[in-house]
């Protein structure tokens, strides 16, 4: 409507809504809030005529406006920032209402040093084991060390690996530290039980980096109770620091579980140790035995298999083994002979066109293991004859070591 009455000239109400296009209930409306805010003017008569502000003169006004605006700013510049920066960090603890939002990694590491310069009595910090190292990069530890040589308790729990091994022990140096046994899903800080920090987002959350952090401030009485027993239920359980460090670097087994869905895992791990032992020790390449990664696997299967088949003599075990077979899908097994107790196998499960080595390497030490663990006795069984398998299938002879 203002560029319309530029173009146009003085117009009345209603020459003004049709060249605008809008309606006259509207176009009273807009010319209202357009004179009040001095772009349009009346010019009198009958009817009543309104022209535009020339645009040069709206333009000086604001630029006149803006710099004046300018000129507050600069000079009052020091105190705006200092009052912001008050309002935004300090809150009465008195009040349980105060909440504060914390945004950004430097904002929040700033906010939470000042808090634990503050500490008298106990602080408890609840991390997850991949936060550790920005922990300890952001100078949260040196706060927390400082807070120790005051006389404040320092408890933290976390998850403790290899991965993070170093960063544990620097913080088990000066704080009480426990692995905990459950994974830790929230990061929080309870200081004197008079306020709590917990983290909502981060690059273990929401966040793609440490700059899109936030994390929520409150003294609010349920808040830091709810952040405590938090702290509580995962302390109570967890394992003391010095039991854990001793367990990852002194194992005395070690084991990589594959679990149905997340079958991927493990052989991440496996490329992760690969990955170490490669820059650690300047090697390129390495070989795995393949045939003993598969005898490893029939061992733990011929356990399980050994807990769901009856019979408590050769031949009784072998008819046993023939109906898991059938009912799993494995294949197909029959008893050819009882004495040495001889075992056919067709279609079996791990006989692939890709990779036939693998049944001829996994059978024998599965069906090995299942007649060791109902028979207890140790045996031999036989490889098969690969020459045969296409026409016969895979035969085993079994017979008592």
């Amino acid at each position: 409507m203002y560029l319309a009455a530029c173009r146009a000239g003085p117009q009345t109400a209603s020459e003004l809504a049709r060249l605008s296009a809008v309606s006259r209930v509207e176009a009273y409306r807009l010319i209202k809030q357009l004179s009040s805010d001095g772009l349009l003017h009346s010019t009198g008569g009958r009817p009543m005529r309104f022209a535009a502000l020339a645009p040069d003169e709206l333009l000086d006004r604001w630029i006149r406006h803006a710099s004046d605006r300018v000129r507050r700013l600069e000079q009052d510049r020091s105190k705006i920032l200092t009052d912001w920066e008050d309002v935004r960090t300090e809150f009465d603890d008195r009040d349980p209402r105060k909440f504060a939002v914390l945004e950004g990694r430097e904002t929040i590491h700033r906010f939470l040093v000042k808090r634990l310069g503050t500490a008298e009595h106990k602080v408890l910090l609840t991390a997850s084991g991949g936060s550790l190292p920005r922990v300890i990069d952001a100078g949260t530890d040196r706060a927390l060390r400082e807070a120790k040589e005051r006389g404040v308790k320092v408890r933290i729990v976390t998850e403790v690996f290899p991965q993070n091994l170093v960063d544990a022990k620097h913080l088990a140096s000066f704080a009480e530290l426990r692995h905990s046994s459950g994974p830790v899903m929230n990061r929080s800080v309870v200081i004197d039980r008079t306020g709590a920090l917990v983290y909502v987002s981060g690059e273990e959350g929401f966040g793609r980096s440490g700059e899109e952090q936030v994390a929520l401030w409150s003294s609010a009485p349920m808040f830091v109770q709810l952040a405590r027993d938090y702290h509580r239920r995962l302390w109570a359980p967890a394992e003391k620091a010095d039991a854990r460090f001793v367990g990852l670097e002194n194992p005395t087994s070690a084991i990589i579980p594959v679990v149905q869905g997340k079958e991927g895992e493990p052989f991440q791990r496996l490329k992760e140790i690969a990955k170490l032992g490669m820059r650690a020790t300047g090697v390129r390449e390495f070989h795995f035995e393949l045939p003993e990664l598969i005898e490893t696997i029939a061992k733990q299967l011929g356990r399980q298999i050994a807990a769901q088949v009856d019979g408590d003599t050769p031949p009784s075990v072998a008819r046993s083994l023939s109906s898991y077979y059938e009912t799993h899908t494995m294949g197909h097994l029959a008893v050819v002979r009882e004495r040495p107790l001889t075992l056919q196998v067709t279609g079996c499960f791990a006989c692939t066109s890709d990779s036939p080595e693998i049944g001829r390497v996994m059978c024998p030490q599965l069906m090995r293991t299942v007649l060791e663990a109902r028979l207890g006795q140790r045996w031999e069984v036989s490889k098969p004859d690969p020459t045969k398998h296409a026409s016969r299938g895979c035969l085993f002879t079994a017979t008592p070591a």
